[in-house]
């Protein structure tokens, strides 16, 4: 083939838009996002169609922990924007690590109305033997969840009581399931249709730290303009809206 038309060509696919050539990349997420996550995704999809990618799961410090191993994530949405700051600290990131919401904590049961239950219910009502929280050592829903109970001064109390979740969702997956009676959730998760058909109560974030939950794309898709996008994509207007409905306080 003639060099002029190599060149051409060469010139045409340098020229293509970036949604044109196909990426593929992995979402790490937080599991509080599991089902606001998967709505967004579907947008993304359609407005995409190119782009090949996949989402997984878990507690925001094991995927930290993951990806400080060598696990091949390439966008990072974590429970708390701490995680996100750890690896950039450890020159894991190849963008800064941005805010993306403010999560709450609920009460959630499916055998009793949670609406009507305090967080001094917990220590004291006797239909209450199990109490779900998810693993405070490494999901930050569970770290702000036993921080609500200390500053309520019930920590001691419900402590006998506690039965922990890997992260959020399995957290209450346990509730569904009758492995406890109650347990504290994140509102995000409590207000997906089917676990909404049970009332909840919000928790007073005065109790405890704010769930300040960030992103960040890792330095292993630093060249890949698909995960970029996708973080991105996180702070449109459409998105914003689905994080709206599922009870995150967004950034101004």
């Amino acid at each position: 083939m003639p060099r002029h038309v190599v060149a051409l060509f060469a010139s045409i696919f340098l020229a293509l838009p970036c949604s044109a050539l196909a990426q593929k990349f992995t979402v790490a997420a937080a599991a509080d996002l599991r089902y606001a996550l998967d709505d967004i995704a579907v947008l993304f999809r359609d407005a995409h169609p190119d782009h090949t990618f996949n989402i997984v799961y878990g507690s925001s410090g094991k995927m930290t922990t993951q990806i400080m191993n060598g696990a091949p994530y390439d966008v990072f949405f974590s429970a708390d924007i701490a995680f996100p700051k750890r690896l950039q600290a450890a020159g894991l990131t190849a963008t800064e690590p941005t805010v993306y919401a403010i999560g709450r904590i609920v009460v959630w049961s499916t055998v009793m109305d949670a609406s009507s239950l305090s967080l001094q219910d917990l220590a004291t009502d006797a239909r209450i033997r199990r109490i779900a929280i998810a693993q405070p050592t490494h999901a930050p829903y569970g770290m702000r969840a036993q921080e609500a109970l200390v500053s309520a001064g019930l920590w001691a109390a419900v402590e006998p009581k506690l039965v922990f979740g890997e992260n959020i969702a399995h957290t209450a997956q346990m509730v569904e399931s009758g492995a406890a009676e109650v347990g504290i959730i994140a509102l995000s998760l409590a207000l997906f249709p089917r676990l909404a058909e049970h009332p909840h109560r919000l928790i007073d974030d005065a109790l405890h730290q704010p769930l300040t939950q960030g992103y960040v794309v890792t330095q292993r898709a630093a060249g890949n303009s698909a995960a970029v996008r996708f973080a991105q994509f996180m702070r449109t207007e459409p998105a914003l809206e689905i994080m709206h409905r599922y009870g995150f306080v967004l950034p101004r």
